[in-house]
């Protein structure tokens, strides 16, 4: 997918007030319509223009796409971050699938349909919701927790000009909570409508999530490969003990039912066992390496087919 600068598509630098993005989009739209511009390439044009505009009229969303969109160029390959959108808080209504339908791939990445994206998510509460994502920890959904977040509405100031407000809210976590869900908080700080928060978990250097299930690369010695044993394993739970099968492979899995996320059913923790070989470090541990390889009949290539 290819990133759309829909600034360059109205014409009109990024710090545009709304009277200048609304005159250049009239200015343009008029100039490409189908009806009255015989070039073929006119309808795509004009669809173009249409798509630009409708991000870039709306505050909420042109502060989302100027967040996600400061390090991008156009014609350069584009993945949304999934965090792209993060701590924004969006109002409800003003659009449909179907805007999203007549617009392009990179519209409806970003915004919709069928709850995808920001303002697609927004759509389904209706117009006096209130919609904002934030990320917690993986550990908070195991035991709940009472959280602060910093929301930003994005707004236009007088001037015509994208202004960021901030408001603070304080969240309880429920426990079993997972990733996608929404916590609705009624009528929170004296707002018109509801608050709902969509839950994401914060990227965390050991576990991987995947709805319910977690899951985490465990480092094991070749001793504990070969004659199996109990070792100590961390979870976002706490501590627990894994029973390593002899012979343990590296890539092998192994679950523990119940222990992922809680719910009703709770999800699975699986442990990836990765083999670790240890250095050779001083001259006692390169004689047992030896003594290994003279004593040990063993050829991990045996059964790989050798031809000239």
């Amino acid at each position: 997918m290819k990133y759309k600068d829909y600034y360059k598509t109205l014409g009109v630098e990024r710090g545009a007030t709304a009277d200048e993005i609304r005159r250049a989009y009239r200015k343009r739209a008029r100039a490409h319509h189908p009806d009255v511009n015989p070039d073929p390439e006119a309808t795509q044009t004009f669809k173009d223009i249409g798509e630009a505009y409708e991000v870039l009229k709306d505050p909420e969303k042109r502060a989302a796409y100027d967040r996600l969109g400061s390090g991008w160029r156009e014609g350069e390959g584009f993945t949304p971050p999934p965090e792209w959108d993060g701590g924004f808080e969006f109002s409800g209504g003003g659009f449909t699938e179907a805007d999203a339908a007549s617009f392009g791939d990179f519209f409806e990445t970003l915004f919709g349909s069928g709850g995808q994206g920001a303002a697609g998510r927004t759509h389904r509460n209706g117009p006096t919701s209130q919609f904002a994502r934030v990320e917690i920890d993986l550990a908070d959904a195991y035991v709940g927790a009472r959280r602060r977040f910093a929301l930003r509405t994005p707004t236009l100031s007088p001037s015509g000009r994208i202004e960021l407000q901030e408001r603070t809210v304080e969240v309880e976590i429920p426990k079993g909570v997972a990733e996608g869900e929404h916590i609705r908080l009624a009528n929170a700080q004296d707002q018109v409508g509801d608050l709902l928060l969509e839950i994401a978990f914060r990227a965390h250097p050991v576990y991987r999530v995947d709805g319910r299930d977690v899951a985490l690369d465990l480092p094991i010695t070749p001793w504990e490969a070969a004659l199996g044993g109990d070792v100590r394993m961390p979870t976002p739970g706490g501590e627990v003990k894994l029973k390593i099968p002899k012979n343990a492979r590296s890539g092998q899995k192994l679950r523990l039912r119940g222990k992922g996320i809680p719910g009703d059913p709770p999800g699975d923790l699986f442990a990836v066992l990765t083999i670790v070989v240890p250095p050779v470090a001083n001259a006692e541990g390169r004689a047992l390496y030896e003594r290994m390889a003279k004593e040990m009949s063993f050829d991990p290539r045996a059964k790989m087919e050798f031809r000239q």
